[in-house]
């Protein structure tokens, strides 16, 4: 089975905490639900068959990451990492870059979609700029060659600032925004 894009995830998402909240070598639960497992797995398993297969998983990261504890109710996992994967998170991902980029926009005041466009178009010539009217955000925004990375952001002008949650693409999907 192939653990690549799970365990990418889950350094992307522990990074992105790291440079809101700053690094810090501490315990961190991460939740997922079953779908967003079995888009990064390329499995279509139900709650039994994931649990098995997370097994494989603890033990296959175990070098990177410690110890890995995982736990469900129904089907959203709970996974709760040693501090050496917070460890291992930063020191062995970029420190700096778009991501860094687009948080510290994203944390000004008087921040506008210009600005946070600014910071995608910085990264690439190919950036995917759509505005939406489904109610949950105004913009959907991505890479379209999927550099830097392959998220889909999902921007909201909240006044005097804007804010993003990022997607997986299939996630993004599954969403059906």
């Amino acid at each position: 089975m192939n653990f690549l894009k799970l365990e990418q995830n889950i350094c992307d998402v522990i990074k992105e905490e790291q440079i809101k909240l700053g690094y810090q070598s501490e315990t961190i639960r991460l939740y997922y639900p079953l779908g967003s497992l079995n888009n990064f797995l390329g499995t279509a398993f139900d709650t039994e068959e994931m649990k098995q297969a997370l097994v494989g998983f603890t033990d296959w990261a175990a070098p990177r990451f410690g110890q890995i504890h995982i736990t469900n109710k129904a089907e959203r996992f709970c996974f709760r990492f040693p501090p050496e994967t917070a460890d291992y998170v930063h020191e062995h991902t970029e420190q700096g870059g778009f991501l860094y980029d687009l948080i510290h926009t994203v944390s000004g005041h008087g921040v506008t979609i210009e600005d946070v466009l600014a910071q995608f178009r910085k990264y690439s010539s190919r950036v995917h700029v759509e505005k939406v009217t489904n109610g949950e955000f105004d913009w959907l925004v991505y890479f379209e060659d999927g550099n830097p990375d392959e998220y889909r952001y999902c921007l909201t002008n909240e006044g005097h600032h804007v804010i993003y949650h990022r997607y997986t693409e299939e996630d993004y999907r599954e969403f059906y925004f």
